[in-house]
């Protein structure tokens, strides 16, 4: 997330990076697909807004911090929100994870590992299912992925993009996996975003 730091900071933007629960140097031991990585994205939330009171916040999530955000529906909601490769379900996700392991067959398995949710992590699938909680998001929002992302196929971002209330935005990159999207296409990324994030937060004329 670097990279994004650096283009926003040249934009005038302050920008707060951090570490998801069992990620990086962050405490935990188990990872949750979302279900508690919401709380890092709560205790993140909190901090900007009582070292900047009064100030528009936005929040960029990439795969799964897409989804912690989304899932933890924090209060009071960001000002602007960027999703980018984000899963729709669980079963989604794992799925098109093990059919690209396995082939189409792989898909099978999936149920076999996800009954294990609540007896290893304590939580259920339907913990972990993005578009149905974006749908009770009402903030400004660009949803992008991926045309080539295996991982969450393009018909599954717009399913996303259904999900989500007005004003919204759609990006499809084109010929990128499930891959760092500002890294792939930098120009059009920092364009994109840029716009979103002035539209929204500083009040600019929206993009066409």
């Amino acid at each position: 997330m670097l990279a994004r730091a650096r283009f926003l900071a040249a934009a005038g933007y302050a920008t707060l990076l951090i570490d998801l629960p069992t990620h990086g140097e962050s405490s935990g031991d188990r990872i949750t697909f979302g279900a508690r990585e919401g709380e890092g994205v709560n205790a993140a939330l909190a901090f900007l807004r009582a070292q900047a009171p009064g100030e528009r916040v936005a929040v960029i999530g990439v795969s799964l911090g897409a989804a912690s955000t989304v899932l933890a529906l924090p209060q009071p909601t960001p000002d602007a929100l960027v999703l980018e490769s984000m899963f729709p379900t669980i079963e989604d996700a794992v799925g098109n994870r093990l059919a690209g392991t396995l082939g189409p067959a792989g898909r099978h398995l999936a149920p076999l590992l996800l009954w294990q949710l609540p007896l290893r992590l304590g939580v259920h699938t339907a913990d972990l299912r993005p578009e149905a909680r974006l749908a009770q998001w009402h903030a400004p929002v660009l949803i992008s992925s991926g045309s080539e992302d295996r991982h969450t196929p393009w018909h599954e971002t717009e399913r996303l993009f259904a999900a989500a209330h007005a004003p919204k935005a759609l990006w499809r990159v084109k010929g990128a996996a499930h891959v760092d999207l500002h890294a792939f296409a930098p120009a059009q990324y920092q364009q994109r975003v840029l716009a979103f994030l002035a539209a929204h937060l500083r009040g600019a004329p929206a993009a066409p």
